[in-house]
């Protein structure tokens, strides 16, 4: 593990996502002093969220009763590829509009403190290697299965970020080639089979096209409002059509992380987001696929776990990356 070396003032750490920002204070300890929760409302477009991003530093501190000077820096986690050296929101399919935002720099100028940038799901990777399900583990894996698909890659203790900052794009991996075209540009990507809203919309098709279910009553006939936890809890009840939907789901999963165990050989798969908490239903099948497709040696060596940080991972990953940057 890249180390956290020496006493460190705490860090304040924002994790921006399509749908909300959560921002705390951290310790060096891994200890979250004080965090606080708002929506994004990322529709209003990039300068909206951005000051919402900032007001929730202010409003941070304020519950704090710390200043600026109490802190070691400023760490933003946020969806979306990043370039790490320049500290730039390149691009962030869940965040319109984002493209070439400098959010690093933004930070610090308007702060005037020490600021960092890294992508949310890397930064959650770091969380759950240093304080969650990953602590002691040398390569790993970390999979967001939400509303989309997103990861991160520990490879010898140390994020791997790639090239241009966008490694751990899991998502967008393909795994039907035949498969439904993504807002990506690609066919088959797992994002499309796998994610929350791939089980969602699953679900609400087959019952347009007359297949009975018990999430016609769940939803009073809605089936546009159907969501992936709609359609777990209608599984968990017996429903077939749910449990068929969700089965067919983490078989593509499988498949798409049976590729990772094949590249990467790591020791511990750890699968978070909202998806993850359907349990045993989506963990079963996803450790079938792995044990039948991956080579045998690396699909014996590997654990697939349920991550332990839940929504604290970011902020809790973009500190540690903070912490990291005066550790050597």
């Amino acid at each position: 593990m890249q180390e956290i070396t020496g006493h460190r003032l705490p860090v304040l750490a924002v994790d921006i996502g399509g749908t909300k920002i959560l921002s705390a204070i951290i310790s060096s300890e891994g200890e979250i002093i004080t965090r606080e929760y708002r929506l994004a409302l990322a529709d209003e477009g990039p300068q909206a969220v951005i000051n919402r991003v900032l007001l929730a530093i202010d409003h941070t501190l304020d519950q704090s009763n710390m200043e600026l000077c109490d802190l070691d820096s400023i760490s933003i986690a946020a969806a979306g590829a990043i370039d790490y050296e320049k500290g730039i929101v390149t691009l962030s399919p869940n965040l319109p509009g984002w493209r070439d935002i400098p959010l690093r720099d933004m930070v610090r100028e308007r702060f005037r403190a020490d600021s960092w940038l890294i992508n949310d799901a890397n930064a959650a990777a770091l969380g759950e290697h240093h304080y969650g399900a990953g602590r002691g583990v040398k390569n790993l894996v970390f999979i967001t299965v939400s509303t989309g698909i997103g990861g991160g890659i520990i490879i010898d203790n140390r994020l791997y970020s790639g090239t241009s900052g966008s490694a751990g794009e899991i998502g967008h991996t393909t795994v039907d080639i035949n498969g439904p075209r993504c807002s990506c540009g690609n066919v088959g990507c797992l994002e499309l089979l796998a994610s929350g809203a791939a089980i969602a919309r699953e679900a609400a098709k087959r019952i347009s096209q007359g297949d009975r279910s018990s999430l016609s009553e769940i939803m009073a006939g809605r089936i546009e409002n159907i969501t992936a936890e709609k359609v777990s809890l209608a599984a968990q009840s017996g429903d077939s059509l749910a449990l068929e939907v969700i089965a067919v789901a983490a078989g593509y999963l499988g498949v798409g992380i049976a590729n990772l165990v094949n590249i990467f050989n790591p020791e511990v798969i750890i699968i978070g987001g909202g998806v993850a908490k359907m349990g045993d239903l989506l963990f079963e099948p996803v450790r079938k696929e792995v044990s039948e497709r991956a080579y045998q040696l690396a699909a014996q060596a590997v654990r697939i776990v349920p991550a332990q940080l839940g929504e604290d991972a970011g902020v809790l990953g973009a500190a540690v990356f903070a912490f990291q940057q005066g550790s050597g």
